[in-house]
C-alpha cells in the first residue's frame, strides 16, 4: 500500500474510488471532481444505477478518466460515533475491494472517504482504512496495487500517520 499526494482523477489506473453520496448523482469535493473529469456520461451511468446505501460500493466505466473504472463508494455521515460510522466506514472499504475484484482490478487508488464533508474524524478514518486495506490485502487480494491519495495537507498527515503506525 501506497500513500501518495496526487489529484485522484489523474491516476491512470484498472480503477479509482469516488467518495459517492448515496444518490450517485456527484456532489463536491472527490465526488465532483471525479464527475467532472470523466464528462456527463458518468452521471448518465450513476442514474441508470440509482442509488447505493451507505457501507456498499458499485462500479461504472471511468469515461473520459484516464482510470478505466471508477467505483462508487458511500461512507458513512459522522454522527457522533455511536452509530455504526465505524463498521460502515469499514464495509466502504471492503466493499470496495470486492467490486475491484470481481472487475479483474490490479491496480486501485482510494481517497479519503467520509473525510469532507461528510466530517469523519480524520484520524479515526485513517486507521479504520488503513486496517482494512491492509486485511484485504492479506485475506481477499494479495496481488492488488493499492494506493491512498490524499491533496489536503492535514488529511495527508493523518493517513501518513496511520500507514506508519502499521494500525
Amino acid at each position: 500500500m501506497r500513500l501518495e499526494r496526487k489529484d485522484i482523477t489523474t491516476y491512470k489506473v484498472d480503477a479509482i474510488v469516488n467518495a459517492a453520496n448515496a444518490a450517485l448523482s456527484g456532489g463536491g469535493g472527490v465526488d465532483g471532481a471525479i464527475h467532472r473529469a470523466a464528462g456527463p456520461k458518468l452521471l448518465d451511468a450513476c442514474r441508470k444505477l440509482g442509488r447505493c446505501p451507505p457501507g456498499d460500493a458499485i462500479a461504472t466505466p471511468g469515461f473520459d478518466l484516464p482510470a478505466q473504472i471508477v467505483i462508487h463508494a458511500v461512507g458513512p455521515v459522522w454522527r457522533g460515533g455511536a452509530a455504526g460510522e465505524a463498521e460502515m466506514l469499514t464495509q466502504c472499504y471492503r466493499r470496495s475491494i470486492e467490486v475491484a475484484v470481481e472487475n479483474g482490478v490490479e491496480t486501485i487508488v482510494f481517497p479519503a472517504i467520509s473525510c469532507g464533508v461528510y466530517r469523519y474524524p480524520l484520524d479515526q478514518a485513517a486507521e479504520i482504512a488503513v486496517r482494512t486495506l491492509r486485511a484485504c490485502k492479506s485475506s481477499i487480494s494479495p496481488d492488488m496495487e493499492m494506493i491512498i491519495t490524499c491533496i489536503e495537507p492535514k488529511t495527508y498527515r493523518a493517513f501518513e500517520k496511520a500507514v506508519a503506525s502499521n494500525v
